[in-house]
């Protein structure tokens, strides 16, 4: 029995794929310390977690990249939240490494901080990702703006065009601050670009798999794919959710606000006369300023399952774990990607042939009404995705690379 500690960011979109895992290791005798956001302490207290908050003035240093003008933009200024957090999570998981002497730890893929002084602790140590992560691959477009993959000469010229203009342009102006964060918190060397940054952890569990994601031959044993691992909380059957006949299509936002209100919008307008009951999660605190049309229910935060498992379309904000969660359950989606890796989960989700990318600018009810009914007729690639993630092998696969590590600390 090991002694595991687990740092995630402020999000639940990372602290439930963290439960996910987590749970299969406790349930192999491993004990649990964790520290994630403070509204999920109590629940993962619940789970058996011995658990507690990250400093909390982490998450008040809020997302502004919805205001990004161009990908270029969204990178620096997300590259700059997750060195300002970084100057706090860094010295938050030294003290909790510190009191409790664990034999691993886990860090947050956005956790810059605490992955540094993870590194410097000397300690067996992995990263999570709950999304693709921001690493090059060849014969693949670059992170960033969602482009489609293309073969051959001209495909190559436009990749290495975009990658010089985004990301390229990105780590030059990022990588300075990341290395101060770096040599402030935990006194490690510089490094040259992004990618050595994320491969400093002796793995990087990323919480995806193929078909969806695309074949990166040369991440190479370090970035095992597991498929999604993400826990839902327990939760009864919703009333009104009980009394919904026939077919219901799910539409959801952000859990962090970024703008993103008129996707449900045009939904509810697109699919008011259809012969469906559209659910719309809102956990932003968003507001839609009318009355939802009388096929409608709109709600906050509910776990998606329970609606999913009714469900014959998702129309998503294509955030990974609804996103995921909906092709796992053989669900086709529409996705109308707003910002951050949302535009390479679109991008994967119609290179996968399980659904339909619409660009927000284009987002019109005819055109989404459309989408749907496509998305609709795309069953093969949703059914191709879901045996991907379930060949994957998830919290469990993800368990077993950890003891693994654990043990070739222990030779």
């Amino acid at each position: 029995m090991a002694l595991i500690a687990a740092y995630t960011s402020p999000a639940l979109a990372h602290a439930f794929p963290f439960a996910g895992i987590l749970l299969e290791l406790q349930r192999r005798g491993h004990r649990i310390r964790m520290r994630t956001l403070p509204a999920e302490v109590d629940r993962m207290r619940m789970l058996g977690f011995d658990a507690d908050a990250i400093d909390p003035a982490i998450g008040e240093i809020d997302f502004d990249d919805w205001r990004a003008a161009s990908p270029f933009d969204s990178l620096v200024r997300l590259s700059a939240l997750y060195c300002a957090r970084g100057r706090l999570d860094g010295p938050d998981l030294r003290s909790l490494l510190e009191r409790e002497r664990p034999d691993l730890v886990l860090t947050d893929v956005n956790t810059w901080g605490a992955a540094a002084v993870a590194e410097a602790s000397g300690l067996p140590w992995a990263s999570i990702s709950p999304y693709t992560p921001v690493l090059r691959s060849s014969g693949w477009p670059p992170f960033g703006p969602g482009l489609r993959p293309m073969r051959g000469p001209l495909g190559r010229l436009r990749d290495a065009s975009v990658a010089r203009t985004v990301l390229d342009a990105a780590t030059r102006v990022s990588m300075p601050t990341i290395n101060a964060l770096r040599a402030e918190v935990a006194g490690l060397p510089p490094l040259q670009d992004f990618d050595q940054v994320l491969r400093r952890a002796p793995q990087m569990i990323v919480t995806t798999a193929e078909p969806l994601e695309y074949a990166h031959t040369e991440w190479g044993p370090k970035v095992p794919m597991v498929g999604p691992t993400s826990w839902e909380p327990p939760a009864a059957t919703p009333r009104w959710l009980d009394e919904i006949e026939g077919p219901i299509v799910l539409v959801t936002t952000s859990n962090d606000f970024q703008g993103d209100t008129d996707i449900v919008r045009v939904t509810l307008a697109a699919l008011a006369d259809e012969p469906v009951t559209v659910v719309a999660t809102m956990p932003a605190e968003a507001r839609l300023g009318f009355r939802p049309p009388p096929n409608a229910h709109v709600t906050g935060f509910v776990p998606h399952g329970p609606i999913l498992d009714r469900a014959v379309c998702a129309i998503t904000h294509g955030g990974m774990g609804v996103t995921q969660k909906a092709l796992g359950r053989r669900v086709p989606v529409v996705v109308v990607p707003w910002g951050r890796d949302q535009f390479e989960v679109a991008a994967r989700v119609e290179h996968a042939r399980a659904g339909v990318r619409l660009p927000r600018k284009r987002l019109t009810p005819q055109r989404l009404r459309d989408a749907v009914r496509r998305a609709r007729g795309m069953q093969a690639g949703v059914d191709a995705v879901a045996a991907g993630f379930e060949a994957a092998g998830g919290a469990g696969r993800a368990a077993d690379l950890i003891e693994a590590q654990l043990h070739e600390q222990t030779r």
